[in-house]
């Protein structure tokens, strides 16, 4: 099945995401894999008989979001330079969203931008990261806060890479998903509270529809200038949570998931969300055995950070709250003694 993603007036840009339909790939210059030695071990020789190309490298990260930094990008393009890649020449990321995210930035700024492609092995970046165009590293102020806009030219999804995916990989995908049910289509929501998305047809279905999902919404808004900084709806409480904990203790769809039960709980207090919705959705994450809760030491410091936020414009955080099931508001207006008392109300969870 193929999902055809554009970007109006900018039709350079359009590419196309297949789903279970990557066949052999032909390239006529020098090819990086950029991967990390668990995917490497799994599925490399996988992906390697699938490629023809002039010259073909593989260029191993470490795992982990830790390493989703300034020094892995800068050994990524140094091996680029030593193996004397040119504007010709592609990258591919093949791995989850930090082997995702760190290629495409790669891309964008080596000799001014080469080409790149997404083969996502991990549920999250398949339903998400790998999809518009986000790259980006993160530094000791935050996540992905450097980075650039940067499309694919194609995005492989295979379904069979998630075979071998952990039970808390598997949960993190999951979390973005829902995400996107929450605020874009109740009866999305609805369908997932009702099917088992370890049921192979069940969780090819999902993926479509979260794809077309984000395609849309991407295709309207690029660069993030309204409707898609509704995809962060859970992030700008989850990005404290991992900035917080050094990036170590959560998987991101599982700081996600938290994320967005303060986000409902912020959007009861307000009137945006019941407090049935908020339990219906706080359910259905924990279906999946996601994390809900974490415990906030100081809620003054867990609020200041926002400030570091990407979304935060002139000192104004903005809370991306459900409004309803399968709808949304974007408020930077609220008050900060509202999201605090909010935040008072995760003092003691554990």
């Amino acid at each position: 099945m193929q999902t055809n993603i554009g970007f109006e007036n900018q039709k350079s840009q359009d590419y196309t995401i297949y789903i279970d339909e990557m066949q052999k790939l032909k390239f006529d210059c020098n090819v990086a894999i950029i991967t990390n030695p668990k995917v490497a071990g799994l599925h490399l020789n996988t992906l390697l008989s699938k490629i023809e190309a002039k010259a073909l490298y593989v260029i191993t990260v470490p795992d982990g979001e830790e390493y989703k930094n300034q020094k892995s990008l800068d050994m990524i393009l140094e091996s680029l330079f030593n193996h004397r890649f040119d504007r010709s020449s592609v990258l591919i990321a093949f791995g989850g969203g930090v082997i995702g995210d760190m290629t495409g930035f790669a891309a964008s700024i080596f000799q001014r931008g080469i080409d790149f492609i997404q083969i996502p092995t991990t549920l999250l970046s398949q339903v998400d990261a790998s999809v518009g165009g986000k790259t980006g590293i993160n530094n000791s102020y935050g996540k992905n806060l450097i980075g650039a806009f940067y499309q694919p030219k194609a995005v492989y999804i295979e379904t069979k890479f998630l075979q071998t995916l952990e039970k808390r990989e598997f949960g993190a995908g999951v979390a973005e998903i829902v995400k996107m049910a929450v605020t874009f289509d109740q009866d999305f929501f609805e369908w997932l509270s009702s099917h088992d998305l370890h049921k192979s047809e069940d969780l090819a279905l999902a993926i479509q529809k979260s794809v077309q999902t984000k395609a849309k919404v991407v295709g309207q808004d690029e660069k993030e200038k309204g409707i898609r900084a509704v995809l962060n709806y859970g992030h700008t409480f989850a990005h404290v949570i991992e900035n917080m904990t050094d990036y170590s203790r959560f998987l991101h769809g599982e700081a996600v998931a938290i994320g967005m039960v303060m986000a409902n709980t912020l959007a009861v207090r307000l009137g945006l969300l019941s407090e049935d919705e908020a339990n219906k959705i706080k359910d259905l994450l924990q279906k999946y055995d996601l994390p809900t809760s974490f415990c906030i030491k100081d809620p003054k410091a867990f609020y200041d950070t926002f400030s570091l936020d990407k979304k935060t414009k002139n000192a104004k955080i903005t809370f991306i709250l459900p409004k309803g099931i399968g709808g949304f508001e974007i408020k930077n207006d609220i008050d900060s003694k509202i999201v605090i008392d909010v935040l008072e109300e995760f003092r003691d969870d554990v």
